[in-house]
């Protein structure tokens, strides 16, 4: 019989893909969260505790989450898929969470409550390969410690769901780094096209996300192309000549982007729709600000177009 000590030696997260959730991105907590704005914590206690049987309704990365846990049904030889609740909410208050958890089905089992403080500190410990909140402040600590991170933006399911695992990237400072994007605000879009020209062969350097799509290329590998539960795309403003560069950058990392959308500058939240994108990862708030009006939105705050300008 194992002892508590034997369950946690042997406990590993493998080959697995760990997602970090807050849980105002699962869950519908605008009532209570507005509560806790205006009365402060103890308010928000004492409402959470006297709703504890009332069940919350799914938040903007509840499908998300579904679709995620749903990957462990297949079987196979795929990595698993786990999702960690990371909360400022306390044990107590926390409960009520964990209730709805339970009612929907959810297959999560770890869990950080913090009681109001900062939940960042625990993405690392628990190996997580993407981190999704409500709180930009703790989405910006976890990038700054190297993880891919993205605040949940108020935004609007996708018209026509699929069955397939559908997400969507930006390219410069989501899933490459801000090298190029920083040679397009500075110099100009005829600098960035010469520039990307000039260094076609040269492999973009790595962004925030690119370990995000490596893990799930590795589930994505498990399964025939034509029967893959995840689809990704990704959706750039960059148009030709400037397409050479990312294909052949995929094709260096040995990562398969299943739809590319070079877009030229043209408004991303209709592709979005027609994609179909569980969520769409992208460091620019003007196109955040159009995708989330399509697709649930994530906004990582990292790169040239996020920098305080003096």
């Amino acid at each position: 019989m194992n002892t508590p000590s034997d369950i946690v030696a042997t406990d590993t997260t493998d080959d697995r893909l760990v997602v970090a959730i807050s849980s105002r991105a699962l869950f519908d907590l605008s009532d209570s969260h507005a509560l806790f704005e205006r009365e402060g914590l103890d308010a928000y206690r004492r409402y959470q505790m006297q709703h504890e049987d009332e069940l919350l309704p799914p938040g903007i990365a509840f499908p998300l989450v579904q679709k995620l846990l749903r990957l462990n049904e297949a079987g196979g030889s795929a990595p698993r898929v786990e999702v960690i609740l990371l909360s400022r909410n306390s044990a107590d208050t926390g409960l009520r969470i964990f209730n709805a958890i339970e009612h929907y089905g959810l297959a999560i089992e770890r869990a950080a409550f913090t009681n109001g403080a900062p939940t960042h500190a625990y993405v690392q410990p628990f190996a997580a390969d993407v981190f999704l909140s409500a709180h930009p402040e703790d989405v910006a600590h976890a990038l700054a410690a190297g993880v891919a991170a993205a605040t949940i933006l108020p935004s609007k399911a996708p018209s026509q769901a699929s069955e397939q695992l559908r997400i969507a990237f930006d390219g410069d400072a989501v899933l490459f780094g801000d090298e190029s994007e920083r040679v397009s605000q500075e110099q100009g879009l005829d600098a960035f096209h010469r520039h990307e020209s000039e260094n076609a062969a040269l492999p973009l350097p790595g962004g925030p996300f690119r370990g995000f799509l490596d893990a799930l290329h590795r589930i994505q590998s498990a399964f025939p192309l034509e029967n893959s539960p995840i689809r990704t795309a990704l959706v750039t403003a960059r148009s030709a000549p400037a397409h050479k560069r990312v294909i052949l950058t995929l094709r260096a990392w040995g990562v398969r982007i299943d739809e590319a959308l070079f877009l030229g500058g043209r408004d991303k939240g209709p592709f979005l729709e027609a994609f179909g994108a569980d969520i769409f990862f992208d460091d620019s708030r003007k196109n955040v600000e159009s995708a989330r009006r399509h697709v649930a939105t994530g906004h990582v705050p990292h790169g040239v177009s996020n920098e305080v300008r003096r």
